[in-house]
Protein backbone atom coordinates (compact mmCIF):
# COMPACT_ATOMS: atom_id res chain seq x y z
CA UNK A 1 0.00 0.00 0.00
CA UNK A 2 0.94 3.43 -0.25
CA UNK A 3 -0.42 6.53 0.98
CA UNK A 4 0.30 10.01 0.35
CA UNK A 5 -0.85 12.92 2.70
CA UNK A 6 -1.19 16.27 1.86
CA UNK A 7 1.56 16.39 -0.16
CA UNK A 8 3.06 19.70 -1.85
CA UNK A 9 6.10 20.08 -4.26
CA UNK A 10 7.64 23.56 -5.71
CA UNK A 11 10.58 24.19 -7.85
CA UNK A 12 12.30 27.95 -7.71
CA UNK A 13 9.94 29.68 -4.85
CA UNK A 14 6.91 29.84 -7.12
CA UNK A 15 6.53 26.89 -9.68
CA UNK A 16 4.00 24.53 -7.65
CA UNK A 17 4.37 20.92 -9.45
CA UNK A 18 2.04 19.22 -6.79
CA UNK A 19 -0.05 20.92 -5.26
CA UNK A 20 -1.57 19.29 -1.90
CA UNK A 21 -2.63 15.99 -3.31
CA UNK A 22 -3.34 13.09 -1.45
CA UNK A 23 -3.89 9.52 -2.59
CA UNK A 24 -3.95 5.49 -1.53
CA UNK A 25 -3.12 3.16 -3.39
CA UNK A 26 -4.11 0.08 -1.72
CA UNK A 27 -2.91 -3.55 -2.02
CA UNK A 28 -4.57 -5.90 -5.08
CA UNK A 29 -5.05 -3.57 -7.19
CA UNK A 30 -3.24 -2.06 -10.31
CA UNK A 31 -3.73 1.84 -10.69
CA UNK A 32 -2.50 4.39 -13.33
CA UNK A 33 -1.39 7.60 -13.12
CA UNK A 34 -2.42 10.10 -15.87
CA UNK A 35 -1.88 13.11 -16.64
CA UNK A 36 -0.48 15.37 -19.29
CA UNK A 37 3.39 16.14 -20.16
CA UNK A 38 4.41 18.71 -17.39
CA UNK A 39 1.28 17.64 -14.64
CA UNK A 40 2.99 16.55 -11.98
CA UNK A 41 3.66 12.61 -12.11
CA UNK A 42 6.94 11.93 -12.22
CA UNK A 43 7.90 14.86 -9.63
CA UNK A 44 5.21 12.21 -7.58
CA UNK A 45 6.81 9.65 -8.33
CA UNK A 46 10.07 10.89 -7.05
CA UNK A 47 8.48 11.76 -3.95
CA UNK A 48 7.32 8.37 -3.54
CA UNK A 49 10.59 6.77 -4.02
CA UNK A 50 12.33 9.45 -1.83
CA UNK A 51 14.73 10.99 -4.72
CA UNK A 52 13.11 14.32 -3.56
CA UNK A 53 12.10 15.71 -0.41
CA UNK A 54 8.39 17.02 -0.41
CA UNK A 55 7.81 20.40 0.69
CA UNK A 56 4.75 19.47 3.33
CA UNK A 57 2.50 16.26 3.81
CA UNK A 58 3.98 12.79 3.89
CA UNK A 59 4.40 9.52 2.47
CA UNK A 60 4.27 6.09 3.78
CA UNK A 61 4.72 2.74 1.80
CA UNK A 62 3.45 -0.34 3.66
CA UNK A 63 3.18 2.13 6.74
CA UNK A 64 7.08 2.64 6.73
CA UNK A 65 7.44 7.41 5.84
CA UNK A 66 9.54 7.01 3.40
CA UNK A 67 11.37 10.84 4.91
CA UNK A 68 11.30 8.92 8.53
CA UNK A 69 12.69 5.64 7.49
CA UNK A 70 14.26 5.94 3.65
CA UNK A 71 16.01 2.39 3.88
CA UNK A 72 13.33 -0.06 5.27
CA UNK A 73 10.77 1.84 2.90
CA UNK A 74 12.37 1.52 -0.41
CA UNK A 75 12.97 -2.28 0.41
CA UNK A 76 9.04 -1.95 0.22
CA UNK A 77 9.18 -1.26 -3.72
CA UNK A 78 10.53 -1.81 -7.01
CA UNK A 79 11.33 1.05 -8.59
CA UNK A 80 11.16 1.63 -12.56
CA UNK A 81 12.59 5.13 -13.70
CA UNK A 82 11.47 7.30 -16.64
CA UNK A 83 14.96 5.96 -18.27
CA UNK A 84 16.47 3.03 -18.62
CA UNK A 85 19.69 5.28 -19.45
CA UNK A 86 21.95 3.92 -16.38
CA UNK A 87 24.85 1.53 -15.66
CA UNK A 88 25.62 1.25 -19.20
CA UNK A 89 29.01 0.16 -19.43
CA UNK A 90 28.11 -3.39 -16.94
CA UNK A 91 26.83 -6.31 -18.52
CA UNK A 92 23.27 -7.23 -17.79
CA UNK A 93 23.99 -9.65 -15.56
CA UNK A 94 26.65 -7.83 -13.80
CA UNK A 95 23.92 -5.40 -13.26
CA UNK A 96 21.67 -7.72 -12.18
CA UNK A 97 23.92 -8.95 -9.70
CA UNK A 98 24.87 -5.43 -8.19
CA UNK A 99 20.66 -4.87 -8.26
CA UNK A 100 20.50 -8.28 -5.99
CA UNK A 101 23.12 -7.46 -4.00
CA UNK A 102 21.41 -3.89 -2.79
CA UNK A 103 18.50 -5.57 -1.81
CA UNK A 104 20.47 -8.97 -0.18
CA UNK A 105 18.92 -11.25 -2.16
CA UNK A 106 20.63 -14.94 -1.96
CA UNK A 107 22.88 -16.55 -4.32
CA UNK A 108 20.21 -19.06 -4.75
CA UNK A 109 17.45 -16.76 -5.35
CA UNK A 110 18.75 -14.66 -7.62
CA UNK A 111 19.83 -17.07 -9.96
CA UNK A 112 16.57 -18.91 -10.29
CA UNK A 113 14.75 -15.50 -10.19
CA UNK A 114 17.50 -13.88 -13.21
CA UNK A 115 16.92 -17.01 -15.18
CA UNK A 116 12.89 -16.83 -14.73
CA UNK A 117 12.72 -12.74 -15.70
CA UNK A 118 15.08 -13.32 -18.46
CA UNK A 119 13.24 -16.05 -19.83
CA UNK A 120 9.58 -14.30 -19.20
CA UNK A 121 11.44 -11.11 -21.66
CA UNK A 122 13.15 -12.76 -23.67
CA UNK A 123 16.89 -11.66 -22.52
CA UNK A 124 18.44 -15.12 -21.69
CA UNK A 125 20.59 -14.82 -24.87
CA UNK A 126 21.48 -10.92 -24.19
CA UNK A 127 22.80 -11.03 -20.52
CA UNK A 128 26.42 -11.38 -21.01
CA UNK A 129 26.53 -7.96 -23.34
CA UNK A 130 27.35 -4.79 -22.47
CA UNK A 131 24.03 -2.29 -21.58
CA UNK A 132 25.32 0.25 -24.11
CA UNK A 133 25.23 -2.33 -26.98
CA UNK A 134 21.07 -2.36 -26.20
CA UNK A 135 18.18 -0.70 -27.76
CA UNK A 136 15.72 1.00 -25.79
CA UNK A 137 13.85 -1.79 -25.15
CA UNK A 138 16.30 -4.22 -23.99
CA UNK A 139 17.38 -1.80 -21.27
CA UNK A 140 13.69 -1.08 -20.60
CA UNK A 141 13.24 -4.67 -19.42
CA UNK A 142 16.72 -5.05 -18.08
CA UNK A 143 15.41 -2.00 -15.78
CA UNK A 144 12.46 -4.01 -14.97
CA UNK A 145 13.86 -7.38 -14.28
CA UNK A 146 16.27 -5.11 -11.82
CA UNK A 147 13.45 -3.43 -9.88
CA UNK A 148 12.10 -7.04 -9.30
CA UNK A 149 14.42 -9.18 -8.36
CA UNK A 150 14.04 -8.84 -4.80
CA UNK A 151 10.70 -9.71 -5.06
CA UNK A 152 8.84 -6.24 -3.71
CA UNK A 153 5.14 -6.22 -2.65
CA UNK A 154 5.22 -2.86 -4.04
CA UNK A 155 5.81 -1.84 -7.52
CA UNK A 156 6.04 1.90 -8.69
CA UNK A 157 6.62 2.41 -12.49
CA UNK A 158 7.62 5.47 -14.50
CA UNK A 159 6.41 5.19 -17.99
CA UNK A 160 7.53 1.30 -18.08
CA UNK A 161 6.04 0.20 -21.17
CA UNK A 162 7.83 2.97 -23.52
CA UNK A 163 9.89 1.06 -25.96
CA UNK A 164 8.90 -2.23 -24.90
CA UNK A 165 7.83 -4.68 -28.08
CA UNK A 166 4.02 -6.27 -27.96
CA UNK A 167 4.98 -9.37 -26.78
CA UNK A 168 7.30 -7.78 -23.58
CA UNK A 169 4.14 -5.29 -22.76
CA UNK A 170 2.35 -8.46 -23.13
CA UNK A 171 4.29 -10.14 -20.32
CA UNK A 172 4.40 -7.09 -18.09
CA UNK A 173 0.70 -6.94 -18.04
CA UNK A 174 0.31 -10.51 -17.09
CA UNK A 175 2.70 -9.79 -14.53
CA UNK A 176 1.17 -6.65 -12.90
CA UNK A 177 -2.15 -8.98 -13.00
CA UNK A 178 -0.21 -12.11 -11.26
CA UNK A 179 1.02 -9.56 -8.67
CA UNK A 180 -1.80 -8.01 -7.82
CA UNK A 181 -3.67 -11.04 -7.58
CA UNK A 182 -1.24 -12.15 -4.51
CA UNK A 183 -2.64 -8.58 -2.78
CA UNK A 184 0.06 -6.45 -3.66
CA UNK A 185 0.57 -3.50 -5.11
CA UNK A 186 1.20 -1.47 -8.83
CA UNK A 187 1.37 1.96 -9.51
CA UNK A 188 2.38 2.90 -12.86
CA UNK A 189 2.46 6.19 -14.89
CA UNK A 190 1.45 6.07 -18.23
CA UNK A 191 0.53 8.13 -21.85
CA UNK A 192 -1.33 4.84 -23.19
CA UNK A 193 -4.29 5.29 -22.04
CA UNK A 194 -6.14 2.35 -23.83
CA UNK A 195 -3.43 0.46 -21.60
CA UNK A 196 -4.99 1.67 -18.54
CA UNK A 197 -8.28 1.25 -19.31
CA UNK A 198 -7.85 -2.25 -19.92
CA UNK A 199 -5.89 -3.40 -16.84
CA UNK A 200 -6.52 -0.83 -14.13
CA UNK A 201 -8.42 -1.05 -10.94
CA UNK A 202 -8.69 2.41 -10.75
CA UNK A 203 -6.86 5.38 -12.36
CA UNK A 204 -5.76 8.84 -10.88
CA UNK A 205 -5.48 12.08 -13.02
CA UNK A 206 -3.18 14.63 -12.73
CA UNK A 207 -2.70 18.22 -14.47
CA UNK A 208 -0.94 21.08 -13.13
CA UNK A 209 -0.21 19.52 -10.09
CA UNK A 210 -3.88 18.68 -8.36
CA UNK A 211 -5.59 15.38 -8.68
CA UNK A 212 -8.45 16.05 -10.78
CA UNK A 213 -10.12 12.48 -10.54
CA UNK A 214 -9.40 9.30 -8.58
CA UNK A 215 -11.52 6.05 -9.18
CA UNK A 216 -12.85 3.34 -11.43
CA UNK A 217 -13.50 3.66 -15.05
CA UNK A 218 -16.92 2.91 -13.52
CA UNK A 219 -16.86 5.87 -11.07
CA UNK A 220 -15.51 7.89 -14.46
CA UNK A 221 -18.26 6.72 -16.38
CA UNK A 222 -20.67 8.00 -13.80
CA UNK A 223 -19.08 10.58 -13.28
CA UNK A 224 -19.24 11.75 -16.48
CA UNK A 225 -22.73 10.48 -17.09
CA UNK A 226 -22.55 8.32 -20.14
CA UNK A 227 -20.47 5.25 -21.54
CA UNK A 228 -17.18 7.65 -23.08
CA UNK A 229 -14.01 6.00 -23.83
CA UNK A 230 -11.20 6.87 -21.00
CA UNK A 231 -9.21 8.65 -23.73
CA UNK A 232 -12.84 10.98 -24.66
CA UNK A 233 -13.09 11.41 -20.19
CA UNK A 234 -9.30 12.40 -19.73
CA UNK A 235 -9.15 15.00 -22.54
CA UNK A 236 -12.63 16.54 -21.28
CA UNK A 237 -10.88 16.59 -17.74
CA UNK A 238 -7.58 18.19 -18.65
CA UNK A 239 -9.33 20.22 -21.06
CA UNK A 240 -11.36 21.99 -18.75
CA UNK A 241 -9.02 22.78 -16.11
Amino acid sequence: MIEISNVSKTFGGKNKAVDNISLIIPDGEIVGFLGPNGAGKTTTIKMITGILSGDSGSIKINGIDILEDPIKAKKQFGFVPDSPDMFLRLKGIEYLNFMADVYEVSPQDRKSRIDSLADRFGMTDALFDQMQSYSHGMRQKIVLMGALIHEPSVWILDEPMTGLDPRSSFTLKEMMKEHINKGKTVFFSTHVLEVAEKICNRVAIINKGKILFYGSMEDMRQHFKGDESLENMFLELVENE
